[in-house]
């Protein structure tokens, strides 16, 4: 006696409607849409206003104004999402501006790529140095950094001097990083893209990175969980020092010049920019992606202001608000989800 058996059809279904509904409202609710949104809405009023705003030019000088800030808030990221902040970035950044000019000055016909190295190292050096202070002094990294701020500023202020480099220190192929573009888009902005795609990566698909997080959000946790905190926050400060040496080489390249005064101020408007673009001031939560689309906001208010000839103050006093609403915002947020996980619970 034999028996057989009907063969197992597996039907295919169509997502449903509250699958989509989902992934719609998985996208509403990511950190990085309201800034988005915000820049789309910023652009489109200001084109209406002045026309000339999306010219061709007009968007090449858009993304060129951003990059430098980008790839400096991707880098304060890192920092941020470990309940820390790098106070330091703008000395850093003016450290290894200098140091590019000097090499192209001192060593006629020395390869680019050696000059993107001495900077990019020269940075990690600094963020290093950051690190073992914040990882081992157990003094809060605001601390530190605003000493090191003041530290790499004497630094630079010795070392330059009255001394400043040109655009005709450096070599044309160098100059041309910030004028080429391909497909439109400038080739150190291209750069800059490249390196926080990697840095988001990082921060989601690499243990290491998410490691960040779990320390932001609660470091007496992470040490219990076995997580090597201090290894883990040193890492992030040279990584930042790294970006910060990556945006100072790029800067020589963006700008006429370089000297002692090369980067002041700059260090608030990365912790700025990152905070509007969805990174939490205390910690464990957002991405350098999100953090780079708060750059370009940033820069774009500030291009957009000048567009429809606002005084330069108020682009300041809104900069500010924005910094203010992404905070309190944030706070909103992180109540609400505490409340529903409470909820839940009971």
């Amino acid at each position: 006696m034999s028996t057989t058996t009907e063969p197992t059809v597996v039907h295919e279904t169509a997502p449903s409607p509250l699958r989509r509904r989902t992934g719609i409202m998985g996208i509403f609710s990511m950190r990085e849409f309201p800034v988005t949104l915000a820049l789309v809405l910023l652009v489109l009023l200001t084109w209406l206003a002045n026309p000339r705003f999306l010219s061709g030019q007009g968007v090449k000088d858009l993304m060129l104004n951003a990059t430098i800030m980008m790839i400096m808030a991707a880098g304060q990221a890192l920092i941020i999402s470990t309940k820390s902040v790098d106070l330091s970035v703008g000395s850093s950044l003016g450290l290894t501006a200098f140091l590019t000019g000097t090499l192209f000055a001192t060593f006629e016909g020395i390869p680019i790529i050696v000059v993107f190295l001495a900077g990019i190292g020269l940075g990690a050096a600094l963020g290093a140095f950051n690190g073992l202070l914040v990882s081992t002094a157990r003094v809060p990294a605001m601390v530190i950094t605003l000493g090191t701020l003041y530290v790499f500023r004497g630094l630079n202020n010795w070392w330059a001097g009255g001394t400043q480099y040109f655009a005709g220190d450096r070599p044309q192929a160098f100059g041309d990083l910030s004028i080429s573009t391909f497909l439109g888009i400038p080739i150190i902005t291209i750069i800059a893209i490249v390196v926080i795609v990697g840095v988001t990566l990082f921060q989601r698909y690499v243990r290491a990175g998410r490691d960040l997080y779990a320390i932001g959000s609660d470091p007496a946790a992470a040490v219990n969980y076995g997580i090597p905190v201090g290894r883990r926050v040193f890492m992030a400060f040279v990584a930042n020092g790294a970006l910060v040496g990556l945006a100072g080489v790029l800067y020589a390249s963006r700008f006429n010049s370089v000297g002692a005064t090369t980067g002041t101020g700059m260090e608030l408007e990365v912790v700025a920019a990152a905070v509007v673009g969805g990174v939490a001031i205390v910690g464990g939560v957002g991405t350098a992606a999100g953090a780079a689309i708060g750059a370009v906001l940033l820069t774009t208010i500030t291009s957009a202001l000048t567009a429809v000839g606002v005084d330069k103050f108020w682009q300041q006093a809104v900069v500010g608000f924005l910094i203010l609403a992404s905070i309190v915002i944030d706070r909103i947020a992180t109540l609400r989800r505490a409340n529903k996980l409470r909820k839940a619970a009971q």
